[in-house]
């Protein structure tokens, strides 16, 4: 396997990114070959610093860096130099076998789009979270923030999507799909859930529960909740604050709060498309990064964006 890796991307970069790539070499049985985008010298002196393997770490140099604050269609158009940009060159001529940054996210998600389009059947590609369950269990939550606006076709995409990646990447087998809305009945919601709840029901790619609550989300609930990009965005960052209130009471280390951690899983992949693109959090540390490039890993083993196409062209 190879691996692109934006070294420039996340507010602690680079030091966090080559710190967690010492990590990843001493757990990954695979160890992948890793291309670092960025600054030559700079990853050069850290590279030395941490004694990373010259053959599995190669500096690919990058003279440009994509800020948060930048226009993401812009900033990749009049940087092609800079270490985004180069990723997605590199992902899209079959050089690297899935790219990973924690970067702008914008322009992730404009370079999945320009770079690599997304699979023929999927009208919306889509990014998940994953949600820790009550008892040692994981979910996954679609969408979270890619598609703030969504049609009833779009969800019911997204409960394929989230279902097979619960399926080969989580490991549970024939996963739950619930859609979330505020009853269970189901004439309950507003008109998108009204709308989408008999294209799940008749949807004979996923095993579909029904409508689930807010407060079933991290119990009894399903394996894959789907919503709306905007609702999913605000259940997330809600669910992210948990951990942050837990951290400054000394709470953290509960054995539930602890899971809702980010740096537990490293990065969210965005589906739909033709190869794994990976976009972790911009605070990422090195646990992240390193667990980033695991889930890298992950999915090309389980050739899941094949698995993906495949399944869109039996429909």
């Amino acid at each position: 396997m190879n691996l692109a890796l934006d070294m420039m991307g996340g507010d602690y970069a680079p030091l966090e990114a080559v710190k967690g790539l010492q990590k990843y070499f001493s757990k990954s049985k695979n160890s992948s070959v890793v291309y670092c985008l960025g600054k030559q010298d700079e990853l050069k002196t850290l590279f030395e610093t941490y004694n990373l393997p010259a053959e599995k770490a190669i500096i690919f140099h990058t003279c440009e860096n994509i800020s948060y604050h930048e226009h993401p269609t812009r900033a990749l158009k009049e940087k092609p130099g800079s270490s985004i940009a180069k990723g997605f060159e590199l992902l899209a001529s079959g050089k690297a076998d899935a790219f990973l940054s924690s970067g702008n996210t914008g322009a992730m998600l404009v370079g999945s789009m320009f770079y690599l389009k997304p699979l023929e059947g999927v009208l919306r590609p889509t990014i998940s979270t994953m949600m820790p369950k009550i008892g040692g269990g994981t979910g996954i939550m679609l969408d979270v923030g890619l598609n703030v606006d969504c049609k009833p076709q779009h969800l019911d995409q997204f409960a394929i999507l989230g279902s097979l990646y619960a399926e080969n990447i989580l490991g549970i087998k024939n996963p739950t799909v619930g859609l979330l809305n505020v009853g269970e009945e189901e004439s309950k919601g507003n008109v998108l859930c009204q709308a989408t709840y008999p294209l799940l029901k008749e949807n004979k790619f996923i095993h579909f529960i029904g409508n689930i609550e807010g407060r079933n989300i991290f119990n009894n609930g399903a394996d894959v909740t789907v919503c709306d990009g905007f609702t999913g965005n605000v259940v997330i960052k809600l669910a992210e604050s948990f951990y942050d209130i837990a951290e400054h009471r000394n709470l953290h280390d509960d054995e539930f709060i602890s899971r809702f951690c980010y740096e537990n899983y490293g990065g969210t992949p965005v589906l739909g498309v033709a190869k794994p693109v990976i976009i972790g959090h911009g605070i990422s540390n090195d646990v992240a990064f390193a667990n980033m490039l695991l889930l890298a890993e992950k999915m090309i083993e389980t050739d899941l964006c094949n698995t993906i196409r495949q399944a869109f062209q039996s429909q």
